[in-house]
């Protein structure tokens, strides 16, 4: 089977390689993206699609079918992480607790029991690190401004450098924060696994969704011009909030993906304790 994969591999990659020697060259001045795209954009993006970022507006409005598919394979991506890492089966090695007021640590065989008093314990790894205080209370106080910031990449996306994929990194990487200053059962106790996964298809659902919005309001598929007609805003502006919901989309797959592939590889598929 992996010999098979292999050849997959070398073959398709083979592919690829071929098919680069009919590029322009690199930085080439007169290859048709330099004669003719470049300059079509750099002058007639504002006007025709209202987004002053001119990154945004080839992302999200020219080459809008190749967004919508590299977030399909973002939320590809992280359906095959789990398919691949993720496992219901649970070591029985017991479990470690920490008295708090004494900092002890007890060893339960049982998984399934836990020690009387129990608010005086808090469940830690087999393998636990001390947290520091310090850390914790930083990184408490940092990880909603990191979140802020993240809605604001998104948010302007298409007023400056940011967008989906900006953002959705952003705050993916504070939830790992979150998870990395506290425990993993910290991190699913805000961000459940199923909370993950259906925020990973949403934003797929939001991108083709307004894609679809605009077929059936008369348009073609991704055409913002014709969400006109249902939002009560300034015409100037409906293919910029049109770019903007796709925009979102992304940030909501590229986050989720994030913290799924987290999630998966530092618990070896078992959600149960990591780093």
């Amino acid at each position: 089977m992996k010999l098979a994969g292999l050849i997959i591999v070398m073959i398709c990659g083979g592919l690829l390689l071929t098919a680069t020697q009919d590029f322009p060259a690199w930085g080439d001045p007169s290859s048709p993206a330099s004669t003719h795209l470049s300059p079509h954009f750099i002058t007639e993006a504002l006007h025709e699609t209202g987004a002053p970022n001119l990154v945004t507006a080839v992302l999200a409005d020219y080459r809008g079918y190749d967004t919508m598919f590299e977030t399909v394979v973002v939320f590809g991506a992280g359906l095959a992480c789990i398919l691949l890492l993720r496992t219901y089966t649970q070591r029985t090695r017991g479990r470690e607790y920490r008295h708090i007021p004494t900092g002890i640590v007890i060893h339960i065989q049982d998984p399934n029991k836990a020690p009387k008093g129990q608010r005086e314990f808090q469940l830690i790894d087999n393998m636990w690190v001390p947290h520091d205080l310090i850390i914790k209370t930083v990184c408490r106080i940092l990880i909603p401004f990191i979140q802020i910031f993240g809605l604001y990449v998104v948010c302007h996306g298409d007023f400056s450098p940011g967008g989906g994929f900006q953002g959705g990194v952003i705050f993916g990487a504070s939830l790992i924060l979150l998870a990395l200053s506290f425990d993993l059962r910290t991190f699913l106790e805000q961000m459940s696994e199923k909370a993950l996964g259906l925020l990973c298809a949403l934003g797929v659902v939001i991108y083709s969704g307004i894609g679809c919005m605009c077929i059936l309001l008369g348009g073609n598929f991704l055409d913002y011009s014709q969400l006109a007609a249902v939002l009560p805003v300034d015409p100037g502006h409906v293919r910029a909030l049109g770019m903007l919901g796709v925009e979102i989309g992304v940030g909501f797959s590229v986050m989720s993906v994030m913290a799924i592939l987290y999630v998966n590889i530092a618990s070896a598929g078992r959600h149960n304790q990591g780093l």
